[in-house]
């Protein structure tokens, strides 16, 4: 009898970010790197692999809106010094705040800081907590974050 661990979508969101950081540092084809990082895990969960498919091109697609609001949070920090996974993750939170409406804020947060604690440097985990609950209320401010689903309207 085999035993088949169940893929957590916390999961799909690090392999999601190992291909957003080997795309990065190698410019080597996003399909390759998907493929090669998330897809062979991910083989058998269509739906898994859809969500790491969507989250990576949303970010690769919004990469300009999401630095343009890291650097307007991060004004003690400079850009260039953000540790490259930090950067990852912050792009992936800021995407699905905006471009996942089915994905609770809190939960996008914690994600991220997790995935930091986990793979990044030692401050990581509360430098991206505070960046993403800074850029989550200038987007609510701005009324462009719209959750949608039972529970997902914050009030």
């Amino acid at each position: 009898m085999s035993t088949t661990k169940k893929i957590t979508r916390r999961e799909v969101r690090e392999k999601a970010m190992q291909v957003l950081y080997a795309y990065e540092i190698s410019r080597e084809p996003i399909e390759m790197l998907l493929e090669t990082i998330a897809g062979e895990e991910l083989n058998d969960e269509a739906e898994l692999y859809r969500f790491a498919q969507a989250l990576v091109y949303s970010v690769l697609n919004h990469r300009a809106e999401a630095d343009m609001l890291i650097r307007e949070k991060s004004q003690n920090w400079n850009f260039d010094r953000i540790a490259t996974l930090d950067i990852m993750l912050l792009r992936m939170g800021i995407v699905e705040f905006i471009y996942f409406p089915e994905i609770p804020v809190k939960v996008t947060i914690n994600e991220c800081v997790d995935i930091a604690k986990r793979f990044s440097t030692e401050q990581s985990g509360r430098f991206i907590n505070g960046m993403l609950d800074s850029i989550q209320s200038a987007l609510r401010e701005q009324n462009r974050i719209k959750k949608e689903g039972r529970g997902l309207v914050d009030k």
